[in-house]
């Protein structure tokens, strides 16, 4: 029997469109501003519209799973920001949550003049606790806007929208939990998957370690030059305790992020099982493809060695591409040049 959680989850990493995109934006940042096109006065789909700024009702769905729309007067529609989208919690899952209700996606800049919006037709997109979606550069409003332009009319699916994801995340949950997510990363650090090294004097494990040397060495050494500490290794599962100069350093450093850049960094961290991989990607220390062989490195060797086993580790690696991928290039389009 079908997954539909599994098929929703192919479809994202297997989608050509997304993955092209991704890798497009990852080589080159700048590239993603591309010509506005006119914004449309043209009618909505079926979702009621409220003009007195209440939640409407929608009959086939439930409250978390509606889109709230609140319409403008009508000798106000063509006048930007004037009405707007408020997506549902449920964005933030791997739900379908509406069908397409839009014809054009544009972007304009905020209305205090700080920030970008991404516009619906003339609606302005909101987050989930409905405030304003207002991004800090040109270039991450275009790409959050191409996200929106390639859903189907059949229905929203949040999870061919990662950069809309994380700009939500960066918006409503960091600001809250900032605390929080620092302490999280920092109470695993001493796990990072960098620090753990298979044994050098077992059969099964030294082609691996000979790998870890050659590939995970640099960049340890890295972090000693730029952090004044060079990490230790260990050879288990469970890591060891780091030099309390390392972590101080690296807590300093996830402190004085901003938003967006906490974000993209918790979100690698996730992905990677890594803060050191993160902080590489973040300083600028590690490409993209770098840090997924790192991340892959001993699952790989297993591949070479005994195969892959399709739907199971080609998802593995597609999904993981995403990931990663999708947090980098937040990353870069949402820093201010």
């Amino acid at each position: 029997m079908a997954n539909p959680l599994m098929n929703r989850t192919l479809t994202s990493i297997r989608n050509p469109s997304l993955l092209k995109s991704l890798s497009s934006w990852a080589r080159n940042f700048s590239s993603v501003a591309a010509a506005e096109r006119p914004q449309s006065d043209g009618p909505s789909s079926s979702f009621t519209f409220s003009s007195d700024g209440q939640e409407p009702r929608n009959e086939t769905t439930s409250k978390d799973e509606s889109i709230y729309l609140k319409a403008p007067s009508s000798n106000s529609r063509r006048e930007s920001g004037s009405g707007s989208v408020t997506m549902p919690t449920s964005f933030m899952t791997g739900s379908i949550v509406g069908k397409r209700f839009y014809n054009q996606v544009t972007t304009r800049e905020a209305d205090d003049g700080n920030g970008w919006s991404v516009m619906l037709d003339y609606r302005t997109l909101k987050t989930p606790s409905k405030r304003p979606l207002k991004l800090p550069t040109l270039s991450l409003a275009k790409a959050i806007a191409a996200e929106w332009e390639y859903q189907l009319t059949d229905g929203i699916r949040p999870f061919t929208m990662p950069l809309m994801k994380l700009a939500c995340t960066a918006l409503e949950r960091v600001p809250l939990t900032r605390p929080k997510i620092i302490e999280h990363l920092m109470r695993k650090f001493n796990q990072d998957l960098v620090f753990c090294r298979a044994p050098e004097d077992n059969n099964l494990t030294s082609d691996v370690h000979d790998k870890q040397v050659e590939k995970i060495d640099p960049l340890l050494d890295w972090v000693a030059s730029e952090f004044g500490f060079k990490p230790v290794v260990y050879s288990s599962f469970f890591g060891g305790k780091q030099e309390d100069g390392l972590v101080i350093a690296i807590e300093n450093l996830l402190k004085n992020t901003d938003d967006c850049e906490l974000a993209a960094i918790d979100a690698i961290a996730a992905a990677a099982h890594s803060l050191v991989i993160a902080i590489g990607i973040f300083r600028g220390k590690l490409q993209i493809e770098e840090a997924i062989e790192l991340i892959r490195l001993e699952e790989d060797l297993q591949v070479d060695k005994w195969g892959l086993v399709e739907g199971g580790h080609d998802i593995d690696i597609a999904d993981l591409r995403v990931q990663i991928s999708s947090a980098a290039v937040f990353l870069g389009l949402s820093r201010r040049i």
